[in-house]
């Protein structure tokens, strides 16, 4: 209980823009790793669909590259929140 009681004026005293940064990071950090997931995931079954069907590959590229689109928003979007957690928050 000690260590509690000496421990809670070191976080009180840390800042909301540390609390930012950090936010800002794991946001980052989370968002880039669900958004290769899930292109790898598309990538795979698209390959896995072309390998069954050569004769549709024309239609599965531009399906596939309009799925990595909105998967890739979804990163970018973190982005932008991340960057105004950090360039906003005082």
């Amino acid at each position: 209980m000690n260590e509690l009681v000496q421990f809670a004026p070191m976080v009180l005293d840390i800042s909301a823009k540390t609390f930012a940064v950090l936010g800002a990071g794991i946001a980052i950090g989370l968002a880039a790793l669900g958004c290769g997931l899930g292109m790898g995931i598309v990538a795979g079954h698209a390959v896995e669909a072309g390998a069954r069907q050569p004769e549709i590959l024309s239609k599965l590229q531009t399906l596939m590259i309009m799925a990595i689109v909105f998967i890739e928003s979804v990163c970018i979007y973190a982005l932008v929140v991340s960057l105004l957690l950090i360039f906003v928050v005082k």
